[in-house]
């Protein structure tokens, strides 16, 4: 046991150091012509926030972030180095410049913004709520007196909770898959889901009985730069501004979440 407690101090002792050297290196300032000369560049992705990070049948990365990382890398004419981090060290790896920029969901924050630089909003995290397309649900007012179905304890549970007036009967469930069959079954008469629930739910029922009566959330993510890059920031705001003008970036989008780029708040 001591010698547990002995490993688990030691290990301890090591993160706290881990971070405070992470705190004190200096951010590498670098030039679109930096990345040019080196032809690569490094990219943090999360892996395990499907569909927006994930990994094919070759364990490689995947999702709607690798296709845009791919997308990036190609429109400096240089090779995707993807590499896999994790919610709490993307940032850390990005300001010990490890990677040279990030495409992995991060939602903007005001406080992640006082870290790092990001770039115009290239996707969104969005909470719906869905019900059936003859239901007049039109704003959260109008939830009184119905039954809404929530996964317990989920972010469209505190979403929906914090948005319903009085007299509405929030119905909570394990997940998601059966806050959906309630719905489909007529034991609810609208959800609080993410988009990439209401695509599916509208693939298994007949076409045009649901649709998304209004957004409850919507996180929106930035690409993630060190600060100090106006040039590396231009172009990376080019390129949100470029492809989606030219809609590659809602190909993308309708690729892996079954719906449209959202319009960004």
């Amino acid at each position: 046991m001591l010698r547990f407690i002995q490993r688990r101090t030691v290990i301890a002792a090591a993160l706290v150091l881990g971070t405070g050297i992470a705190a004190t290196l200096p951010a590498h300032a670098q030039s679109v012509a930096d990345i040019k000369k080196k032809g690569e560049i490094t990219i943090g992705m999360l892996v395990d926030f499907p569909p927006y990070g994930t990994t094919d049948a070759k364990n490689q990365p995947d999702g709607y972030d690798a296709d845009v990382a791919k997308l990036l890398a190609k429109d400096l004419g240089v090779k995707a180095n993807i590499v896999p981090v994790t919610g709490p060290n993307r940032i850390p790896f990005l300001l010990t410049n490890k990677v040279d920029l990030l495409v992995a969901s991060l939602a903007v924050t005001p406080e992640r913004a006082k870290q790092v630089t990001f770039s115009q909003p290239y996707a969104a995290a969005t909470i719906v709520l869905y019900g059936k397309k003859s239901d007049t649900i039109k704003d959260a007012a109008a939830l009184k007196g119905k039954r809404i179905g929530v996964a317990r304890a989920s972010t469209q549970d505190i979403a929906v909770t914090k948005a319903a007036p009085e007299g509405t009967e929030i119905r909570r469930f394990d997940d998601d898959a059966s806050a959906m069959q309630a719905l489909l079954s007529g034991q609810v008469d609208a959800i609080g889901c993410s988009v990439t629930v209401a695509a599916q739910i509208a693939k298994r029922a007949p076409a045009n009985t649901f649709e998304n009566k209004f957004n409850l959330v919507q996180q929106n993510m930035g690409i993630a730069m060190r600060p100090g890059q106006a040039e590396l920031e231009k172009t990376v705001n080019d390129f949100v501004a470029k492809h989606s003008a030219d809609g590659e970036l809602n190909k993308l989008y309708q690729k892996w979440l079954s719906t449209d780029l959202p319009k960004f708040q």
